[in-house]
């Protein structure tokens, strides 16, 4: 794997950003947006990916473009969650779980 072959994108039907790897998807991060707010609720990368710093990737670069649409982050997904605590640089665009955010992704 290089740099050169690895892309992530927002997803054609609108509700994940996928990492790719050539032309394969490696991985994903599901969201629902609900009332401004952008609900990260799964992420995961494929096993014969693990260890490779995608998920960061991944990750930066849909916290990137949820600010960049103005929305803010709701972060239920536990490695979103890992990654904003970690990563301060986004905490001014983070938004509490609630249980009206917790709704908004079972509906």
């Amino acid at each position: 794997m290089t740099e050169d072959n690895v892309a992530v994108a927002k997803g054609s039907a609108g509700d994940r950003y996928e990492i790719s790897v050539g032309d394969s998807v490696a991985g994903f991060a599901q969201y629902v947006d609900h009332s401004g707010q952008r609900i990260f609720f799964h992420t995961v990368v494929d096993d014969a990916y693990a260890g490779q710093g995608l998920a960061s990737k991944l990750v930066t670069f849909a916290l990137d473009d949820t600010r960049t649409e103005g929305l803010r982050v709701v972060p239920v997904c536990p490695y979103v969650a890992a990654f904003v605590k970690k990563h301060q640089e986004y905490g001014d665009i983070v938004d509490p779980v609630t249980p009206e955010a917790l709704q908004a992704i079972s509906s």
